[in-house]
């Protein structure tokens, strides 16, 4: 008996794929295909998105970044992730940083919008995956229980529910917002 051995993909394979129109990630050379994740997700990136921006960008902070932006997390085999959103301190990549492909620098910030198919299994080990290639803090959002789960590198973490403040903790010091906002119509 015979078994097919699978062609493991590499960045610049994903790349290529992706301009074929081909959206996904790419974990330890395997093509992990993305869909499109509905109108509430879309709301919750924005929403964040904005408040973000509003914070880091009049500072010069550092970059942020959306969902379509690969972070190459390692090679052979090649792991090439997407967070929804990502910021990386202008400390850490230059704003002026020109880079035609994949950033190689770790988020200093992750956010994930728990998908309407998303386990929490999933979205948790997607949050500490983030954390053991070197995200300082990571925060995932779960639409349908209207809270945000918090991760940080020394492994403490904490839910906050539509009463608390989301902040940016030292990686985006004095940056806060209700969870309720996060979640408003």
């Amino acid at each position: 008996m015979t078994t097919a051995k699978t062609k493991l993909l590499t960045a610049a394979d994903l790349l290529r794929l992706s301009s074929e129109g081909v959206r996904g990630e790419l974990v330890r050379g395997v093509l992990h295909e993305t869909m499109s994740a509905g109108v509430n997700h879309g709301k919750i990136v924005v929403k964040l998105v904005i408040l973000l921006g509003a914070f880091i960008m009049p500072r010069r902070m550092g970059t942020l970044m959306a969902s379509d932006t690969g972070i190459w997390l390692e090679r052979d085999p090649d792991t090439v992730r997407e967070a929804d959103i990502a910021y990386i301190s202008a400390e850490r990549m230059p704003l002026n940083a020109d880079i035609p492909g994949y950033s190689e620098i770790v988020p200093d910030l992750v956010v994930e919008v728990a998908s309407p198919n998303d386990s929490l299994r999933e979205v948790r080990e997607k949050a500490l995956m983030w954390l053991s290639h070197g995200a300082r803090l990571v925060w995932t959002a779960h639409p349908n229980t209207r809270a945000v789960d918090v991760y940080r590198a020394n492994g403490a973490r904490a839910t906050l529910s539509e009463g608390d403040t989301l902040d940016g903790d030292d990686v985006l010091p004095g940056f806060t917002c209700a969870v309720s906002d996060v979640f408003a119509v």
